[in-house]
């Protein structure tokens, strides 16, 4: 009745209750039931149409006609074909050139969006996953995406189909960034992330089925990540050849577990001006983007203790090369830990094969909390380390016969013994070759990343 409706709708606004409903779709049985529940359990969206416009962009697609569109959801107020919009992730002013919704299979034209809608944006070719157009108040907390653990390397079955396949993993990543597709011109390799190999059959689907392309997916690596060893200091002064002139000093030393990058400065605007500042700022993830190690650098802390600019000769990008550079010798200075990545585990299975299964983790390098045992069944939990888990699904249906089970999921970066890591060179031209990376920077010679 009326009353058991509103009290079900009222529990599944409150989160108290989840409605499970089952039907096919190619048969049409339950489709009804389904619809019917839509309307009569889920809430409407909350938000105010004559407030400031608050939407954010959940999704990237290629259309044949329109070519890049921005998926959004819009929180707040309303768009409107033509309105200009402050994309307050990019800090860039969008303008909107036409508005579609999705129907069925199909995008129709709209006059506009509104506080709850959800559709697609022509004009914003640039904007990526995640960026909030307009007031970010009314937007829920951001949803952190599992990071891809694994890279592996893609490449074309015909050789001749390389330039093909870098154009397609690069819309590919541009519509899902997690790929995060790099390109080594030296060693014509193209890489992209993944969460595991169930990832790679489906880009190879895709790449086959989108594209036309044949693709060879190489055995994964895992991604290994650094972290300050000790505190340490890099000084750079970039004043030759003119005109340039940035002079950058930076402290680094660790930070907590999961803190990322925290930037503090110490020096006055009358020193350098807050833009170069901000310069410096900004361009710290793609500075420690590869270690001493050739891994990402993470959890730490960055201070900027002293530096100058100059009037005359300061040029835009002058400090981000100094801060690369900067960077470098501090972390060459002061060494990094090498960290790896941690998988939360949970195994459950007969209680014969505790021991051998207690025995497989520890010498993976696990760490195993107290079994807990119902019967003849036991359920043991802990943490292992990915790179030497990562089969370890498969050895284990093999030991119980398909009557164990393994449930895994990312557990955060723990630092790792030296010897039992991987190390890699640097990708391109480093900053600490100082002469060729000036020389590069300027466009003397080629890249050789990208």
């Amino acid at each position: 009745d009326a009353t058991l409706r509103q009290s079900l709708a009222s529990s599944v606004e409150a989160r108290r209750l989840f409605p499970v409903l089952c039907g096919s779709a190619k048969s049409g049985a339950g489709v009804k039931a389904l619809l019917n529940a839509v309307d009569d359990l889920l809430p409407d969206a909350p938000g105010a149409v004559n407030d400031p416009v608050s939407a954010v962009v959940f999704r990237r697609d290629r259309d044949e006609r329109l070519g890049q569109v921005a998926a959004v959801r819009v929180f707040a107020g309303s768009l409107k074909t033509r309105d200009r919009i402050q994309n307050l992730t990019a800090d860039r002013e969008e303008q909107i050139t036409q508005i579609k919704r999705l129907s069925l299979d199909r995008l129709e034209d709209a006059s506009q969006l509104q506080a709850g809608d959800i559709g697609f944006l022509s004009g914003l070719p640039d904007a990526q996953i995640g960026d909030v157009l307009g007031d970010e108040g009314p937007i829920p907390a951001v949803v952190s995406w599992s990071q891809p653990l694994l890279s592996v390397q893609v490449s074309p079955t015909d050789d001749a189909q390389l330039t093909d396949l870098l154009a397609a993993l690069r819309q590919l990543s541009a519509e899902d960034p997690l790929l995060d597709l790099r390109w080594y011109d030296d060693e014509r390799e193209l890489h992209v992330r993944i969460m595991g190999a169930i990832q790679t059959e489906i880009l190879t689907e895709i790449l086959q089925t989108r594209f036309g392309l044949e693709a060879k997916i190489h055995e994964p690596t895992v991604i290994y990540k650094e972290t300050p060893a000790n505190a340490a200091e890099g000084v750079e002064a970039y004043t030759m050849p003119k005109p340039c002139w940035a002079i950058v000093g930076l402290r680094i030393e660790a930070g907590e577990p999961g803190s990322g990058i925290e930037f503090h400065s110490l020096v006055d605007k009358i020193d350098i001006h807050p833009k170069y500042q901000n310069e410096v700022r900004q361009f710290l993830p793609t500075a420690l983007s590869q270690g001493i190690k050739g891994w990402e650098v993470t959890d730490l802390r960055v201070t900027l203790f002293e530096g100058s600019h100059h009037l005359l000769h300061s040029r835009p990008g002058d400090f981000k090369l100094a801060t690369h550079m900067a960077v470098m010798k501090a972390l060459q200075a002061g060494d990094t830990t090498l960290l790896e990545p941690m998988l939360a585990f949970e195994i459950r299975g007969h209680s014969d094969l505790i021991g051998r299964i207690t025995s497989d983790i520890i010498n993976m390098r696990g760490q195993i909390e107290p079994a807990k045992i119902d019967g003849e069944v036991f359920t043991l939990t802990g943490r292992v380390p990915l790179a030497t888990s990562m089969d370890y699904v498969v050895q284990l249906s093999s030991l119980s016969s398909g009557r164990a089970s393994l449930a895994t999921q990312f557990d955060g970066y723990d630092p790792c013994p030296a010897d039992l890591g991987q190390t890699r060179p640097y990708r391109g031209i480093s900053p600490l070759d100082r002469a060729k990376y000036i020389l590069w920077w300027r466009g003397a010679i080629k890249d050789s990343i990208r």
